[in-house]
């Protein structure tokens, strides 16, 4: 049996979630070697990623090795992943989803609404960044990059108040101890795909399709295709002010979705539930661009990046 060779990024969390993989492959009886690749958005850390406006930073050069033969699948987190996948690749499968919501992290404080006026928050998403200053104009927030150890570690160091990051990495690394508030999607919307990992592999490779089709959760599959669809249709990357929740109830999927200014003064809000999930997260996507959000993109676009592209 041929050894299945994983692309996966060197960060402490991406290299969990390959071995993760590579156990669950490995259980199934394939040999599998694991290749360590760097990408833009590894190489770039002092700069908001907001700013950036890379297409593909985090999977582009994981995305070269595998059209070249040298990785046969890759593992990404799927907030990371472009909505619309380059020619020549597909995803094998979406795997079993973590919790996808935000989670507010402190040495000192209990919750958003219990730091005191002007405290300093860290995050380097404009997402995160307008629900917060929608709740709390008066907090001071600044960029914060770097993996997770380094972002917990800043936050221990006194750099700052509190920090928002995402609970799916920091329960899959175990290193929820400063975790003082799971955000409720209705004040904290996540990312589209958030909590999810998605398995990229070349188009047409029906054998690696196959051997990872049990590796596709029908309900994570669902739900992150509609927030992606939605995401796709309002143009956006991971970086930008849109948020997307989805989740499946009595055999449908119900869409939550967000698209905000930055300072958190204007933020649209969605709700639908549809049968299909491209056609719902489209049809969400048309009725934001029809309230505002077309405007609120073009102001973001233009103080961030030339034109709207996807990290």
């Amino acid at each position: 049996m041929a050894t299945l060779r994983i692309g996966s990024r060197g960060s402490q969390l991406a290299l969990w979630q390959a071995h993760h993989i590579s156990a669950l492959l490995r259980e199934r009886g394939h040999e599998v070697e694991l290749e360590i690749i760097k990408t833009t958005g590894d190489k770039i850390l002092d700069v908001a990623l907001a700013k950036v406006g890379t297409k593909g930073m985090f999977t582009k050069e994981i995305e070269e090795a595998l059209a070249a033969g040298k990785v046969d699948l890759a593992v990404h987190s799927l907030k990371d992943l472009p909505t619309q996948l380059p020619d020549g690749f597909e995803l094998a499968a979406v795997t079993t989803r973590e919790n996808p919501r935000d989670v507010f992290l402190s040495v000192k404080f209990e919750s958003i609404a219990a730091l005191p006026q002007g405290a300093r928050v860290g995050t380097s998403s404009l997402r995160r960044q307008a629900q917060i200053k929608a709740q709390r104009p008066d907090l001071d927030i600044h960029p914060l990059r770097g993996n997770v150890d380094t972002r917990v570690r800043k936050l221990e160091h006194g750099e700052y108040d509190a920090i928002i990051l995402a609970f799916a990495g920091l329960n899959r690394l175990g290193k929820t101890q400063l975790v003082k508030e799971i955000i409720s999607e209705h004040t904290m919307c996540p990312a589209a795909g958030q909590g999810a990992l998605g398995i990229e592999i070349r188009l047409g490779d029906t054998r690696m399709r196959e051997i990872l089709s049990f590796l596709d959760d029908r309900d994570a599959r669902a739900t992150t295709t509609a927030e992606r669809a939605l995401l796709n249709q309002l143009g956006g990357g991971c970086q930008v002010p849109i948020g997307a929740f989805a989740e499946v109830k009595d055999g449908e999927v119900h869409l939550t979705a967000i698209c905000a200014r930055p300072d958190g003064t204007e933020i649209l809000r969605e709700v639908r539930s549809g049968s299909d999930p491209v056609k719902l997260g489209e049809e969400v996507g048309k009725t934001l661009l029809a309230r505002g959000a077309t405007k609120i993109l073009e102001d973001v676009y233009g103080e961030t990046v030339a034109a709207p592209s996807q990290p």
